[in-house]
């Protein structure tokens, strides 16, 4: 299925066979301390900068109606974002994941974030579209 949407990627996760688990990193767009005048003039043109995850959550597809329904759990945080980055993970038949089982993936998904490894996620911009990156 191509996603190009975040209801895409729910309708996804509520149609496979296994029960799936849906992982959220929230991220602002800073320019980095040591940035090189080509980058803060790429930066002030809208391009380039350092990703920064700022909040990362875990859901079931069943936990969320919407979008607007994710977008409104993280401005409680109060904390502007620019980007969030979603992945999912898949448990067995019979067994739904929690948020127990999602703590470490989602730390390690936090970590590739950091490192600038954001190939295996699908980044969303506030209005819950795909954004395409590099």
């Amino acid at each position: 299925m191509n996603i190009s949407s975040f209801d895409d990627l729910l309708q996804a996760a509520r149609y496979q066979p296994l029960p799936q688990r849906l992982l959220f990193v929230f991220v602002a767009v800073e320019l980095p301390d040591d940035a090189t005048p080509q980058q803060r003039a790429d930066f002030e043109a809208g391009h380039g900068g350092a990703l920064v995850p700022l909040m990362c959550v875990d859901k079931s597809p069943q936990e969320l109606d919407s979008f607007d329904a994710l977008v409104q759990e993280a401005a409680a945080f109060g904390r502007p974002w620019a980007m969030v980055f979603a992945a999912a993970m898949s448990g067995t038949v019979g067994e739904q994941l929690t948020t127990e089982a999602a703590e470490q993936p989602l730390e390690r998904m936090v970590e590739a974030i950091k490192q600038g490894q954001i190939g295996n996620f699908i980044p969303f911009d506030p209005q819950g579209h795909t954004v395409q990156l590099g």
